[in-house]
């Protein structure tokens, strides 16, 4: 071995000595979750699904949370079994919450053909489905496995919503792609946004990570595409309209509508091809 591969080893231990966490595979987060919402959403199947039996998967998810745990077990304050049965005492809630997402969106999608659909194609119904799972973890003091979760979600779905955001029942992400929800957001019941929105911080550093840093969004707000709303101390009155490429930094009353207003210059040659025409729309 040359010097300079012993030098890098020796880099690489020493690196090594410095992590605070061990965590799980990446691989193993994402089976769990996939085979987590095959037991809740049984609409899909494939050739090598585990048992039909309801039981026994219930057990094989409940062995293959403890699994997850095991590599974190220094940073939990209970052990992995009593976490893992934690969760799992929480799994109803979570389903019928998950229930009035997949209502909200097949009720109100003109597209959407029923529930089945909602659940086995919907991109923003799996990425709160992931959503609201890990913030259970995450709300049962889980180190780091969260944030793995809804990193999965969002690598499948190109929606990003922060375990430690609080979002009420009967949310609905249309579309999706692009969509990003900030740890500190705090969103209402029935709420509604379409792709590209950004539910975000106005400033960026570490000293502000025990603050609150994302707006607060009040019940039965529809945000349009690309909007933009940033800043903890921004509130979105429930009932408002936010529309598409809004740029929010500040707070709106109840039942505001906020849209952009702007001018388009269309310009058109004329028939001998000289001077342009100028429209204005």
């Amino acid at each position: 071995m040359t010097t300079t591969n012993t030098t890098f080893l020796d880099h690489l231990l020493a690196q090594r000595a410095q992590y605070r966490y061990k965590l799980p595979s990446r691989p193993d987060a994402g089976r769990f979750i996939d085979q987590l919402m095959r037991l809740l959403f049984p609409v899909t199947q494939d050739c090598q699904s585990a048992s039909q039996h309801v039981g026994e998967t219930y057990q094989k998810l409940n062995d293959q949370l403890v699994c997850l745990f095991r590599p974190l077990e220094t940073n939990m304050a209970e052990s992995p079994e009593v976490v893992a049965e934690r969760f799992f005492e929480r799994l109803p809630a979570i389903y019928d919450n998950l229930l009035l997402d997949a209502h909200a969106i097949a009720d109100n999608d003109p597209a959407a053909v029923g529930m089945e659909e909602v659940i086995a194609v919907y991109p923003g119904f799996y990425a709160i489905a992931v959503y609201r799972i890990a913030h259970e973890l995450l709300r049962l003091n889980v180190p780091l496995l969260p944030r793995m979760l809804t990193e999965y979600a969002h690598g499948q779905t190109g929606i990003d919503i922060h375990p430690g955001a609080v979002i009420g029942g009967s949310f609905f992400i249309d579309h999706g792609t692009g969509v990003v929800i900030g740890e500190t957001t705090i969103i209402g019941e029935n709420v509604k946004i379409y792709q590209g929105v950004t539910l975000g911080a106005t400033y960026v550093a570490k000293s502000m990570a025990q603050k609150k840093r994302h707006p607060t969004i009040e019940n039965n707000v529809v945000i349009y595409a690309n909007a933009t709303i940033l800043g903890g101390h921004t509130v979105v009155g429930h009932d408002s309209v936010i529309g598409g490429n809004v740029w929010l930094t500040g707070s709106v009353e109840a039942h505001s509508l906020v849209f952009n207003q702007h001018k388009t210059d269309v310009r058109l040659k004329s028939l001998d091809e000289s001077e342009p025409i100028n429209f204005v729309i």
